[in-house]
């Protein structure tokens, strides 16, 4: 029944079988994981800035991405692509804005034109978090082989958290940033099977940064997921 009305609210030469899997409103983006979104990777279009807010969408079928740009440019012309990526199973798109109101005109130009409401998005789940005090030299030089900046230190408190959609790592990176700025953003994975975050810095201070990842993710609305590891924290 709910296909049903999803192909009759969508307007001709859409798809009719557009799933909608993360509809993520990312709003006053912080100056760490706006920079983060703004280095080179192989999805990168234009990059967003501090304050700025934020709009992530993941669909399904992969392809099915490309209405979705679509849709969100000509809602309103004054949003800016950052990310447009296909993978195996799902395509993502990342726009942003200076006003929120022109990313939420975009927004609802999506979900219309695919004929889908935001809560028809997943609910995020944690799949695994833990703190790991005192990181021995050994282990940071290992975590940063592959950082160019934003390092982990010997010393230091590191939070890991893994959850799943993966672009809900997204939203989690920004609200850990929130809350306890002086922490630092070591690494953000947003697009695979799964999310994954780092964040160090004292153990007070990575501790609060979990604490609110877990009620952002928790406060979001969406239909359950399809399975899965079971979640596990340490």
């Amino acid at each position: 029944m709910a296909s049903s009305t999803r192909a009759e609210r969508a307007p001709r030469g859409a798809p009719s079988k557009t799933e909608l899997r993360v509809y993520l409103l990312v709003e006053d983006l912080q100056r760490q994981f706006a920079a983060f979104m703004a280095t080179p990777t192989r999805a990168r279009g234009y990059p967003p800035y501090e304050g700025e807010h934020s709009l992530i969408v993941e669909v399904a079928p992969g392809l099915a991405i490309e209405r979705v740009i679509h849709l969100a440019l000509q809602g309103s012309a004054k949003v800016e692509p950052g990310i447009l990526f296909v993978e195996r199973q799902f395509g993502v798109l990342e726009i942003h804005g200076k006003s929120l109101e022109e990313v939420k005109e975009a927004g609802a130009s999506i979900l219309m034109g695919i004929g889908a409401k935001a809560t028809d998005q997943l609910r995020p789940e944690t799949l695994f978090s833990d703190v790991i005090e005192g990181i021995t030299d050994q282990h940071a030089a290992i975590i940063n082989r592959n950082r160019s900046a934003s390092m982990v230190l010997p010393g230091e408190s590191l939070l890991v958290y893994e959850l799943k959609p993966a672009l809900f790592a997204a939203m989690a990176a920004n609200e850990a940033e929130k809350a306890v700025p002086e922490n630092t953003l070591v690494d953000v994975s947003m697009i695979g099977a799964a999310g994954r975050i780092y964040i160090s810095g004292t153990r007070e201070g990575v501790e609060l940064a979990r604490e609110r990842i877990a009620s952002a993710l928790e406060a979001v609305q969406g239909r359950d997921g399809d399975g899965g590891r079971s979640s596990l924290s340490a």
